[in-house]
């Protein structure tokens, strides 16, 4: 079950990044999953609010998925994201994020990522949002 969830995540995700359906992915997630990643771990972030910052983050933006680890009720999928930011840089930044799930729904996600790295790209322009 845990392999069909990630895959709908990755599906999701493409959506919200191309088509910005928020819907499809907070559609994934359980009422009080946890959600965050390195920036906002200290904060208590519904899902909803979490997507739509990720989104508005960036004008452009797509993520490509190399490795995919699912063991029981846990996923680790790599990925490396590009786009542009709101403002017009161009970024590219790399990570893995981490599932929890349970039957066929996401308890919590976590992304690791290098955020001075993103940062340092998107606020290259100084209208992007960190």
């Amino acid at each position: 079950m845990a392999e069909n969830t990630a895959k709908n995540f990755i599906d999701a995700l493409k959506k919200l990044e191309s088509d910005r359906d928020l819907d499809t992915i907070c559609g994934l997630f359980n009422e009080d999953a946890k959600v965050g990643n390195v920036v906002t771990s200290d904060k208590n972030i519904g899902v909803k609010e979490f997507w739509t910052s990720y989104r508005d983050t960036f004008d452009t933006v797509s993520s490509t998925f190399h490795n995919e680890i699912i063991t029981g009720e846990t996923a680790a999928l790599e990925w490396t994201t590009t786009g542009t930011s709101s403002g017009g840089s161009e970024f590219q930044y790399d990570g893995v994020s981490v599932l929890e799930i349970e039957g066929d729904k996401i308890t919590r996600f976590h992304a690791y990522f290098d955020p001075n790295k993103l940062g340092k790209q998107i606020a290259a322009d100084g209208k992007g949002k960190e």
